[in-house]
């Protein structure tokens, strides 16, 4: 039962009705001094400090009003503290920096590389491509010309890859050939008739008077004037010719029809591309012989340059000024199946052949009205028609 409803009950009861004991407690609790024996000495740390409200009367004194006991907000228990035991963190692992994952990186990519170039190498060797001649005609064509004129270098390139071998064979300009649909004229005389006929003819009708004369399938051609030669030469960073003997040529021809003087002394020289144009056209202090012997060193050097390691970054130069420069039907394809046997053979290993009355391939044809016109002597090409092409 409710402490507070029966006291209050038991005031509004009038005091003549009340028991003597109950009388006796009303007026105790009306006393704000005393204390009741069940309440909690002032110096209790427990003891609600807070000011009691006042108690109320009413107007007859008969009734007293108290109000309810402000109730005490229960005491606030804070959850227990746990300490969970420290957490062992494992040492962070390290990895490897940059520059040693770049590098494994390089090793997996070499590894590969090797993996890729040794299969490679097996397949060549053991189904090799067929042999590919190339037919590599030099213009002289000055600029604003085109190439209605007379070509003046001719030289077959073959390569062999069973072998593997790799050898070049110079045509004289003065060889007397028979020539499809023209008769007979001098070799280099082809390249102007067929570019008579059509843009581009003139290759086709040289690659054609070649196969008919000496029998040898040409499967590619290679033309360029002498603008072409010397942007390739020098996209190649120059090229080093061992020249063998002193050259003065009093009349070298210019670009603008004039001539020059220019001299060339023994010994290593390193040569740009006007330098190496000049050393391959030059023929007043030699024979047309010497010169295209001049122009396979060239043309020796030039792979030799190309073969370093330290100069492949000049390859995409060096395309780059042949493909503005040369007209082929040579793809990239044909270069990359190539490649193998070149660098297998190297530059010093090329089979250098030149027809010239010196070793008996050529004689004189014998024709009054034209002293300089030479005949071919089989009896001495045939055997080295046979090695380089036909093994």
């Amino acid at each position: 039962m409710n402490l507070f409803s029966e006291n209050e009950k038991a005031l509004r009861t009038p005091r003549s009705s009340l028991p003597r004991t109950r009388h006796v407690i009303i007026r105790a609790m009306n006393d704000p001094t005393r204390r009741l024996p069940h309440s909690r000495p002032p110096n209790d740390s427990l003891s609600d400090t807070r000011p009691s409200p006042p108690i109320r009367r009413s107007a007859d004194d008969t009734a007293v009003h108290i109000p309810p006991a402000p109730a005490i907000p229960p005491t606030y228990a804070p959850p227990p503290i746990t300490y969970a035991p420290p957490r062992t963190i494992a040492p962070r692992r390290r990895r490897p920096g940059c520059f040693w994952q770049m590098a494994r990186l390089g090793v997996l990519a070499g590894l590969l590389g090797a993996c890729f170039a040794a299969m490679l190498i097996a397949a060549y060797v053991v189904f090799p491509p067929a042999p590919m001649n190339i037919l590599v005609m030099g213009v002289d064509a000055r600029p604003q010309e085109g190439y209605v004129t007379r070509s003046d270098t001719n030289i077959i390139v073959t390569v062999d890859a069973a072998r593997p071998y790799v050898g070049m064979l110079s045509i004289p300009r003065d060889l007397r050939v028979a020539i499809p649909d023209y008769g007979y004229g001098r070799i280099n005389a082809a390249h102007t008739y067929g570019e008579m006929e059509a843009p581009g003819g003139g290759a086709a009708l040289m690659a054609q008077t070649v196969a008919n004369t000496f029998g040898v399938p040409i499967h590619r051609t290679l033309r360029m004037n002498f603008r072409g030669f010397v942007a390739i030469i020098d996209a190649a960073g120059g090229v080093d010719i061992n020249v063998p003997e002193s050259i003065y040529d009093y009349a070298y021809p210019t670009e603008d029809y004039g001539t020059m003087e220019i001299s060339f002394t023994p010994g290593w020289q390193h040569m740009d591309g006007e330098r190496a144009l000049q050393y391959a056209r030059t023929r007043h202090a030699s024979t047309d012989f010497a010169r295209s012997e001049r122009q396979q060193q060239i043309m020796a050097a030039l792979f030799r340059k190309l073969l370093s390691p330290f100069n492949w970054w000049r390859i995409p130069a060096v395309y780059t000024a042949a493909a503005a420069n040369v007209e082929t039907d040579l793809t990239l394809i044909d270069a990359a199946i190539l490649a193998p046997a070149v660098l297998w053979v190297g530059p010093d290993g090329i089979d250098h052949h030149v027809m010239s009355r010196e070793n008996g391939m050529v004689v004189n044809a014998n024709i009054p009205d034209d002293p300089y016109l030479l005949a071919p002597n089989w009896s001495a090409i045939t055997p080295v028609l046979d090695e380089m092409f036909r093994p």
